[in-house]
């Protein structure tokens, strides 16, 4: 399923928008002012099939990390009325940091499904938890940056060096395995990960004990706001400009046992997704009681502009990037070898959305 099909739409004034791709409208729609939460002529509305019926509203516990702005439309969901729209009460379970947590809660059915990281979920799905992934949410927020000090600009330079992390099996670590890779340097031989609590990874750095950090936003955006800081690489450039980063995923038995709540669910993620790209200082404000200190909305609309919310792939799109992720994590050695990258995408894809 390609939710960025071409259509037509007919619009409040009459006028007719014809030929658009949904990410064009989108950014038209937020220009002209059209997409108001929850309006009649909301951007994501034109897309999303028809919200559940009212009535008894269904009970769901859904984990997230409070602290990933990369997740803030999930609390534009809750805080837009979009999961209520779509007949679902909502209660968040906030995991911090902790991923590993939030997909074991949806595996074991503590919570009915969540949003973290692709490649922090995808080697647990691989040794088969029976997590379903439903819909991809958005690109970018992970980084790879040095001191400007460090005298390092790019990948190839990184070998013999350090890079600090926050954990062994983090998905910063993953990625930039996977471009090193692809750069010709071997991710366990020709560098070193070493790992430090997040809040001690610049002081790591400023010792000279790291020679560059991999970690995610919003903390590695506003480390790059000092000049002493640049940018080796992100999960947005060497050929990842369109891969998706978080993913949805449900508890297996929701998918088989109750696909109209899996879909309903899915459906409205989606939208908050939608309205994030059109008004993302809604996102922004969202996130605000969780961000850094003294960050303001404006701050933080610049980080989530810098990610792809635009991007969020489901049906043949979304099984072709989990498929690549599953050959480039075998060539790091992250997947086992056994593991066909196809078979694997098609197993733990479910499509709530068109059956």
């Amino acid at each position: 399923m390609n939710r960025n099909a071409k259509t037509s739409i007919q619009l409040g004034n009459g006028s007719l928008i014809g030929g658009l791709d949904r990410r064009s409208f989108l950014k038209s729609a937020g220009a002209l002012g059209l997409a108001a939460p929850l309006g009649a002529i909301s951007a994501s509305n034109l897309w999303a099939q028809a919200a559940a019926p009212a009535g008894e509203l269904k009970k769901i516990k859904f984990a997230t990390n409070a602290s990933a702005i990369c997740l803030a439309p999930v609390f534009v969901a809750q805080q837009q009325g979009i999961f209520k729209k779509y007949g679902l009460e909502v209660e968040l379970v906030n995991f911090g940091a902790s991923t590993e947590a939030l997909l074991e809660a949806i595996a074991t059915g503590k919570a009915d499904g969540g949003v973290g990281m692709a490649l922090r979920w995808l080697k647990a799905l691989e040794q088969g938890f029976d997590v379903k992934i439903t819909a991809g949410t958005h690109g970018g927020c992970s980084r790879l940056v040095a001191l400007k000090s460090a005298g390092i600009t790019q990948l190839s330079q990184l070998k013999g060096k350090t890079i600090g992390i926050s954990d062994l099996a983090s998905p910063g670590k993953n990625f930039f395995s996977i471009l090193l890779h692809k750069e010709g340097l071997d991710p366990v031989a020709d560098v070193e990960w070493r790992q430090y609590p997040g809040e001690l990874l610049q002081l790591a750095a400023e010792k000279g004990e790291i020679h560059a950090i991999a970690d995610g936003d919003p903390k590695a955006y506003f480390w790059l706001q000092d000049p002493k800081y640049l940018q080796i690489a992100s999960n947005l450039d060497h050929g990842f400009e369109n891969r998706v980063c978080c993913i949805v995923g449900l508890t297996g038995s929701l998918v088989r046992d109750d696909l109209p709540t899996a879909s309903a669910l899915t459906r409205s993620l989606l939208e908050a997704q939608d309205l994030t790209v059109a008004k993302p200082e809604i996102a922004a404000t969202a996130f605000l009681p969780n961000a850094p200190k003294d960050k303001t909305v404006e701050q933080l609309v610049g980080v989530l502009l810098d990610q792809t919310h635009g991007h969020n792939p489901t049906g043949a799109d979304l099984r072709q990037e989990i498929a690549l992720y599953a050959q480039e994590l075998r060539d790091v050695q992250v997947f086992k070898n056994s593991t066909d990258p196809q078979e694997f995408a098609d197993r733990v894809y479910a499509d709530v959305l068109t059956a």
